[in-house]
């Protein structure tokens, strides 16, 4: 008996809905609890990602493209830096404005475009970056674990992360793969420099490191981490490919708003009526520019269609 295909995109929304926040979540407990060190963390999930890659690319879900390591080492190193500066943000920072502190990248994604690629965009989505800018300066003067490291590293993981996304764009373009190729070749390289840079920031052996005497739970929860953050990578391409954009944005704005009311719940982060102004204030500028943004691409689809 053949399932739906309605099941089918249900569950995978499902799997990344559970996926992408219990990475969050767990990533969390085991810096709380544990005290794994951060860099070593991110090591585990570049070699479990291409472990599970490798493994998905042996069964047949994507074909492999060979590619220059020259034309990848500088989307390796970023891809290096978001994840760590975004981790470390996490870190130090209730996971409210460690979420909030994310939806950055979209201005600063904007402000890269213009400034180095010379891309435009229209006046209605600048002004949806007033409420989302605002709303991120709100949670975070009036958080009363206020953390100025941890902005300092939320700031870093922002602009590394969108200058990511736009060479992942860029790249997957210039060489014509999607994502699972590209990340096919990222993350060994990725895993090589982790795996080179990691010994002179944190230990590798004895306590504190990678190799120290962790607890049977820290073990599993690092390991179980590992995993979740590749099937965050998986499902992510699965549900692209698979679903319309209305459906993976308006499914990435509830995913937001989950994570920060289970911030608020497992941690017991304080929340003031301030703080909750300003998220509210985010959430409704996430909202106008997806819907701006969208509209935009139907018009110019529209008119691909329309010519002659």
């Amino acid at each position: 008996m053949s399932v739906s295909p309605h099941w089918r995109i249900a569950s995978g929304l499902l799997v990344n809905l559970l996926s992408s926040i219990c990475i969050v979540f767990i990533n969390k407990w085991i810096y709380v609890h544990h005290g794994f060190p951060n860099m070593s963390l991110t090591l585990v999930h570049f070699v479990v990602t291409w472990l599970g890659l490798f493994l998905c690319q042996r069964l047949g879900v994507f074909c492999p493209k060979s590619l220059p390591t020259s034309k990848v080492l500088l989307l390796a190193l970023s891809f290096c830096g978001f994840v760590v500066f975004t981790n470390l943000s996490l870190q130090n920072n209730t996971i409210g404005t460690y979420q909030l502190a994310k939806v950055m990248t979209t201005p600063m994604i904007i402000l890269i475009q213009t400034l180095w690629y010379g891309k435009t965009f229209s006046l209605r989505i600048k002004l949806t970056l007033i409420p989302i800018t605002l709303g991120v300066f709100l949670n975070s003067y009036y958080d009363v674990k206020f953390n100025a490291l941890g902005m300092v590293f939320a700031a870093l993981g922002v602009f590394v992360t969108s200058l990511y996304q736009v060479w992942v764009g860029a790249k997957q373009h210039e060489l014509q793969v999607n994502s699972m190729q590209l990340l096919y070749y990222q993350a060994p390289l990725s895993s090589a420099m982790m795996l080179a840079v990691v010994p002179f920031f944190e230990p590798v052996i004895g306590e504190g490191g990678i190799f120290g005497p962790w607890s049977p739970t820290a073990v599993i929860m690092v390991l179980f981490s590992g995993i979740i953050a590749f099937t965050v990578n998986l499902s992510i391409y699965w549900i692209i490919g698979n679903t319309s954009p209305v459906t993976y944005n308006m499914f990435g704005h509830f995913k937001f708003c989950i994570t920060l009311l289970g911030g608020y719940i497992l941690f017991q982060d304080p929340l003031s009526l301030n703080q909750g102004f300003g998220i509210l204030c985010t959430l409704l500028g996430i909202l106008a520019y997806t819907h701006f943004k969208l509209n935009e691409q139907e018009v110019n689809k529209s008119k691909l269609v329309q010519r002659p």
